[in-house]
């Protein structure tokens, strides 16, 4: 006998309010943030939380962003099942489980151990097997698989790092939030010939991106 999904009521209000209310319409996108258990990726004193429209903190000072920019950002990288997707800062794992459910293969990048080794434990729990995660210097991207038809980087910087850049496929697109100080702008960025062809989709609040001195 299953037992009933205590969160289920919430989630359907989240995707009805928040997501598609607000103008998130790709059905793939809503139908891996309903399928997927938001309330497992964040603190059991937060998991109340889980399903409002909010960023939540988690260990080593980072936050699990807000469901919208999630699915706008997910929206954004128009995902087809053959993608191969660069995420730059696993976090908590539950953008790269979205990402999983839209693409192909999923390769996220986490400079804190204890995220790392938590989001391991928690996406293989959930039975994901198309995410590889590595810890690194997500700065550097990850050549030995470039090159990658589709980059998010979940982390604030001025610009996107040169090596990430290199890594992205021509015609491909990257997501990322741009800009210094306290608000960013969420932008999609398409190669085209070798060089960016930048929208600017809204203002955002990020982390820092951190790069590893080299």
């Amino acid at each position: 006998m299953t037992c009933p999904d205590p969160f289920a009521s919430d989630r359907g209000r989240m995707l009805s309010e928040h997501l598609a209310g607000r103008g998130i319409t790709c059905p793939r996108v809503l139908a891996a943030m309903e399928k997927i258990p938001r309330h497992q990726f964040v603190a059991a004193g937060k998991q109340h939380l889980a399903y409002q429209d909010q960023a939540l903190g988690i260990d080593c000072d980072q936050t699990i962003s807000q469901p919208y920019i999630v699915a706008a950002m997910s929206q954004a990288l128009e995902l087809s099942a053959d993608h191969q997707v660069l995420e730059i800062g696993t976090g908590s794992g539950y953008q790269a489980a979205v990402l999983a459910e839209l693409a192909g293969r999923v390769i996220s990048i986490e400079r804190h151990q204890l995220l790392h080794e938590a989001a391991t434990e928690r996406l293989a729990r959930l039975g994901y097997e198309n995410i590889e995660l590595l810890l690194g210097d997500g700065s550097q991207g990850h050549a030995a698989a470039a090159p990658h038809e589709r980059i998010m980087i979940t982390a604030a910087g001025h610009n996107v790092p040169g090596p990430v850049w290199d890594q992205l496929a021509e015609g491909g697109v990257l997501v990322a939030p741009l800009g210094g100080g306290k608000v960013q702008q969420l932008t999609r960025i398409t190669k085209r010939q070798g060089r960016p062809v930048s929208e600017v989709l809204m203002d955002c609040r990020f982390v820092p991106l951190v790069a590893d001195a080299k």
